[in-house]
């Protein structure tokens, strides 16, 4: 019979009572974990946590498991097999151990360091047992850092021993290449490998500082009497605001001097100037920004002050006795900085509302400081010195290098080779200048005129050119404005001056006739009925004209019928028209008159069939007869087919 283990009673109906007191009821784990595999445990505990009876060992089941022996059951145990061979660069591969450390370097030629202490990293690789010393480099420190000693095994004495991991620790002095480095501390892993390794390491050190370093860290020693002025309030106060004035500095007085525009800043927080220049677009100045950078600027000097070198040192409270201030700038006033004389114009509508709070000052008003421009300079030429045209002698004053005066291109297109003759002759009171007779040639292409002057046999005058084609002066026109001669000035009667003389237009050509019916709007009632005169005498009864031409010299008559002959021979000829240009380009006075050779010379050009002994007796027969028989030039008619 199973008793009950809580009351000693036999495990009975009615023998078995209920604790009272027990209040955990759970079941015991029998399932656990070892090395990451389950395993099952067998229940020492019940329910709520009573101990098992049946699950216990009796100390005579103790005593027999410890005098038990597995070998004399089981045999011997197998030999578990050796593990695999792994190398150190393996096995250590990427696994640095990191030593902080430092040495001190003496400093024999500087009055302010006696020693310098240079922070470096010492580097331990395993993998090889290679050692490197690494000094952090320290910006604008001036002294050759990075790599002290490149990875490499290091002696550690003179037998050639290399230093090893077990020989460094925290607190201890390792020497190297005759240099001693104070080992202070390491990494967390270097202090996890030497402790699994067995090795006790030494307390950590604190790193020793460089004391020039130090002293350059410490603030700046300033020996300032305390004021009353309270500089915080003001620049809390006044912070971000400022008074823009607008100036000019006008500098025209000097050479190559100008008027330039500047801003003028003032700051109210810490009462400093700051004056800019105003750039324009293409006013080729470089592009700098300031004048004058922002400082205080002085008012009033020390005497002595005046002297000082200021060129080399600043400018410091102990020679000012007085600043600029906020009420010394005005709009309307000048102010001098730098030497400049700068004048303030206008200001912003900030710095007016703070003059008005500040000081009271209500009319600042915008000053005009724009020149009014001198009129233009009316242009003055100097007097005609009478060589050329005027036209041209003014083009000197135009330009450095003149160029031709422009010319009507559409006048000299439209009236291209159109020339206006005319005979003339000179009034004069000299007896032999009355029986001279002059061709005028007017071109209506540049308004120029040319006089030639036919040669008369023993006349005891040179004939030929008179006077080159160039446009004349009328006699009553002034220098500054000449008046030239026209084609509506030319007309039988009319007396042309030309640099002084006279002439006398006697009479013209059939082609100025026409030209003056076509265009009669240009000439006055007197020219048109000096034609009309002209004409009636051309239209003179027939009868009176053939009886003057039997009564004509023997000799001028033979001379026509020559003309006819060559006439006849040329008027069927193609190249009509070309034989007139050709006449008219070669003779460049328009003078009605080329020479033997050269009439010979065009006429082959243009394949013309010309009989060279009609030519021969027309030139002697011109030669033998008086000039004024023959108005008209000898080779008109030969080219008026």
């Amino acid at each position: 019979m199973v008793s009950n283990p809580v009351h000693g009673l036999p495990f009975l109906p009615g023998t078995s009572f209920k604790d009272s007191t027990k209040t955990a009821f759970h079941r015991s784990q029998t399932l656990g974990y070892r090395n990451g595999y389950a395993i099952v445990r067998r229940p020492t505990v019940g329910i709520g946590g009573d101990r098992l009876q049946f699950n216990q060992l009796s100390q005579a089941e103790l005593d027999e498991l410890a005098s038990k022996a597995p070998v004399l059951t089981y045999g011997q145990p197998k030999q578990a097999p050796p593990a695999d061979f792994i190398p150190a660069h393996v096995a250590f591969d990427k696994k640095v151990l990191k030593f902080d450390a430092y040495f001190q370097e003496d400093v024999p030629m500087s009055t302010e360091e006696q020693y310098r202490i240079r922070q470096v990293n010492i580097y331990y690789y395993l993998e090889d047992d290679s050692m490197s010393v690494i000094e952090p480099v320290v910006e604008n420190s001036g002294i050759p850092q990075g790599k002290l000693i490149k990875r490499q095994r290091l002696a550690k004495n003179d037998r050639g021993d290399h230093y090893h991991w077990k020989d460094l620790n925290r607190g201890i002095n390792i020497t190297i290449y005759g240099k001693t480095f104070r080992v202070v501390d390491c990494d967390q892993f270097t202090q996890v490998f030497l402790e699994s390794q067995g090795i006790e390491l030494n307390p950590p050190e604190k790193m020793a500082l460089d004391p020039y370093t130090e002293l350059r860290k410490q603030p700046l020693r300033k020996y300032v009497t305390p004021s009353d002025f309270d500089q915080l309030k003001q620049f809390l106060t006044f912070d971000k605001q400022v008074l823009r004035f607008y100036a000019i500095w006008d500098d025209t007085d000097s050479m190559y001097g100008e008027c330039r525009t500047y801003i003028i800043h003032y700051y109210l927080m810490d009462d400093t100037v700051e004056i800019r220049e105003v750039h324009e677009r293409n006013d080729g100045r470089d592009p700098f920004p300031l004048l004058m950078n922002r400082q205080r600027m002085p008012k009033v000097l020390v005497e002595n002050a005046k002297n000082f070198p200021q060129c080399v040192l600043e400018i410091s409270d102990q020679e000012v006795l007085e600043w600029y201030t906020a009420k010394d700038f005005i709009v309307g006033k000048s102010l001098t900085v730098l030497g400049r004389t700068f004048f303030i114009y206008d200001c912003d509508p900030f710095t007016r509302r703070y003059y008005k709070e500040k000081f009271g000052i209500t009319d600042l008003p915008r000053i005009d400081v724009n020149k009014q421009e001198p009129p233009p300079v009316k242009q003055e030429l100097p007097p005609y010195n009478g060589f050329g045209l005027v036209e041209d002698s003014a083009q000197n004053c135009f330009a450095l290098i003149p160029k031709a005066p422009k010319k009507d291109v559409i006048k000299m297109l439209v009236n291209d080779n159109k020339v206006l003759r005319y005979l003339a002759a000179l009034e004069s009171p000299i007896p032999e200048d009355k029986d001279r007779r002059f061709v005028f040639s007017y071109f209506l292409a540049t308004d120029m005129i040319s006089i030639f002057e036919p040669p008369v046999r023993n006349s005891g005058i040179i004939g030929g050119k008179y006077l080159g084609r160039t446009k004349v002066v009328k006699p009553y026109s002034t220098v500054d404005n000449p008046i030239y001669y026209g084609p509506s000035d030319f007309f039988i009667g009319a007396v042309i001056e030309v640099f002084g003389h006279r002439f006398i237009i006697l009479d013209t050509d059939e082609y100025v006739l026409k030209y003056m019916e076509s265009n009669a709007a240009q000439y006055s009632p007197e020219a048109l009925a000096s034609v009309q005169k002209h004409v009636r005498k051309l239209e003179a009864p027939a009868s009176e004209s053939e009886s003057k031409q039997t009564e004509k010299d023997p000799g001028v008559q033979e001379l026509e019928a020559l003309i006819d002959t060559i006439q006849k021979q040329l008027k069927d000829h193609s190249c009509k028209d070309d034989i007139r240009e050709a006449f008219q380009i070669y003779d460049k006075e328009a003078s009605g008159y080329v020479d033997r050779d050269m009439f010979f010379k065009i006429c082959e050009s243009l394949n013309v069939p010309v009989d060279d002994s009609l030519v021969k007796e027309v030139t002697c027969k011109r030669l033998l007869l008086p000039a004024f028989t023959f108005p008209n030039p000898v080779w008109i008619p030969l080219c008026g087919l």
